[in-house]
């Protein structure tokens, strides 16, 4: 699945409609979903970034990314793309 994605930027409409490009950094799978992360593309990854934590949806046969609105889960994805960036740095 995460090859389909590879690093590639997407622009995506935040809560006030502009649009904001971000820069896909990792794709987890979390209790049968899979969730993407992205941090906004202007900013280095050694930046303190906000990661966007955004989940796969089907929708009529198409998939779609939409936001995650269960901070628990958000926050669980969100801690393990951390590690697997920690373990990569570690390398």
């Amino acid at each position: 699945m995460s090859e389909a994605y590879g690093n590639d930027f997407v622009t995506l409409i935040d809560e006030d409609g502009n649009e904001v490009e971000f820069e896909h950094i990792d794709t987890v799978e979390y209790q049968g979903t899979t969730y993407l992360a992205f941090i906004p593309a202007e900013l280095s990854i050694e930046e303190e970034a906000e990661v966007v934590i955004m989940q796969i949806v089907s929708e009529d046969g198409e998939e779609m990314l939409e936001a995650v609105e269960d901070d628990d889960i958000a926050d669980a994805v969100f801690n393990m793309v951390m590690e697997r960036a920690e373990a990569e740095e570690d390398e």
